[in-house]
């Protein structure tokens, strides 16, 4: 008997006899992206099903980032609006912010039913026997270093390009940062199951893997081949019918020559390394404690650009950190300039709850503001001028959806830029490209993205579906 929630009549929520389905809003990064594939995997291997609005579903689940506070208090925010709407609906709080927060979500928020962190998904059934059977206030909050990686079942969002998580946690203990919190400390997984996942989702269609991490250039394989990490990005490079291998985040700390020695070597490997630099300033790198210099920083950049193919680099960095002078704010600006960084995360810094950088002395607010706005019009110079430069090129780009609005289709390069591009033959309008990768002739190009026509297409690659792990 498949049991029910029933939702009872409240403003916006229609009274219905809701199923067993649930609807859930991911924030934050790609390993939480990841993180709620895992979750609709388990929850639909119990039953459920996924709704695409949290009207229609009998469970909302909200799986959060606590990174930033503008991010943990978007989270609470949607809590307060379910206030007047939820009665009679399952309410969780997953991931970093359930973590961070843990019980005192439940005293903000008393309508939540349980909170999980990402280290106990495979606790999900449980914890949904205990709600089920009445029980409020119920936690997952272990930081199980043994159960982080495998869940029974992931249902992947796109059937042509995965993400596998290889290293959990970080072991850096920067002053600023709830990972090691959140995440608990740095474990690797064993290189045999990475390789295996690898496979299988080859094996169904899949020709992009992402890997993941938070300091993912940290990875140590804990088996006995004891591959680094280079080893590791080769050898899932050279699968049958794997075209690319992208990597997410390094540390600089831990970026090492045979990375590069990697990605030049193989040319599934793709052309770009997102290396978070944080700050140009070597005083604010001592105080953030992120372990490297600028100069060491240069280094890693020096040595990506003399490989033997142009390797694109992103980065993120951190404006108004505590004690961040004006001469500080100036020299993150010039690294820019010495870089010239394909794309750049910026952001304030965000003081968070039990890290060493919330008892310093704060940044102005106003003053956080007005370094934020002119690092990204500085970095958005940059990249008008370095996109203008592609005009004219072919690049391949893997198709990932349509625009219908501008009637174009939106893929990615190798280099991950984002490319829109048309269809001109008279076949578009019966072919679906996604999942193909095209040649794109590039005829324009804006700070974030380019433009293109296409030049030529694959035919439309078969999906197997569903991601099972053994």
């Amino acid at each position: 008997m498949v049991s029910r929630v029933v939702a009872e009549e409240a403003p916006g929520w229609p009274a219905a006899d809701v199923p067993k389905t649930f609807y859930i809003e991911t924030f934050g990064c790609q390993m939480n992206v990841h993180d709620s594939e895992k979750v609709r995997g388990l929850l639909e291997a119990r039953g459920y099903s996924q709704v695409p609005s949290p009207e229609k579903a009998g469970m909302l689940l909200y799986n959060t980032c606590s990174i930033r506070d503008k991010a943990e208090q978007k989270v609470f925010s949607r809590l307060a609006g379910l206030k007047r709407r939820s009665s009679g609906k399952t309410i969780g709080v997953l991931g970093c912010a359930a973590q961070h927060n843990g019980e005192a979500i439940f005293k903000q928020a008393p309508h939540v039913d349980f909170v999980c962190g990402s280290a106990s998904y495979n606790a999900l059934p449980t914890i949904l026997d205990r709600v089920e059977s009445g029980e409020s206030g119920v936690t997952g909050l272990h930081l199980d270093t043994n159960e982080t990686f495998d869940t029974p079942r992931i249902e992947r969002d796109r059937p042509y390009s995965a993400f596998i998580t290889i290293i959990e946690g970080c072991d850096k203990n920067c002053a600023y940062c709830v990972v090691p919190f959140t995440r608990g400390p740095e474990r690797s997984r064993e290189s045999g199951a990475v390789m295996a996942e690898a496979r299988d989702l080859a094996g169904r269609g899949y020709t992009e893997v992402t890997l993941l991490g938070q300091t993912v250039n940290s990875y140590r394989d804990p088996s006995p081949p004891g591959w680094s990490f280079a080893r590791l990005l080769d050898e899932i490079g050279r699968l049958p019918r794997i075209r690319r291998v992208r990597f997410t985040t390094s540390h600089p700390g831990d970026f090492s020559a045979d990375i590069v020695s990697a990605i030049d070597g193989n040319p599934s490997l793709c052309d770009w390394v997102h290396l978070p630099v944080q700050s140009g300033s070597n005083s604010v790198l001592r105080a953030m404690r992120r372990t490297y210099s600028r100069d060491q920083y240069l280094r890693r950049v020096a040595m990506l650009k003399a490989a033997g193919r142009t390797i694109e680099l992103s980065t993120d960095i951190i404006v108004g950190f505590p004690g961040e002078t004006e001469r500080d704010f100036e020299e993150t600006l010039s690294l820019l300039d010495e870089v010239e960084y394909a794309s750049v995360y910026s952001f304030k810094y965000s003081p968070r709850k039990g890290t060493s950088a919330a008892e310093m002395p704060q940044v102005p607010e106003q003053e956080k503001g007005r370094r934020l706005r002119e690092l990204q019009e500085r970095q958005r110079r940059i990249q008008l001028r370095r996109n203008a430069a592609l005009i004219g090129r072919e690049e391949e780009a893997l198709v990932e959806r349509r625009n219908r609005k501008y009637g174009q289709w939106v893929g990615r390069t190798s280099q991950n830029r984002v490319l829109n591009f048309t269809d001109p033959s008279a076949l578009a309008p019966d072919r679906d490209l996604r999942g193909t990768y095209c040649q794109v002739r590039v005829t324009a190009s804006g700070p974030n993205s380019l433009v293109g026509e296409l030049v030529s297409a694959e035919s439309q690659p078969a999906f197997h579906g569903l991601h099972v792990l053994n």
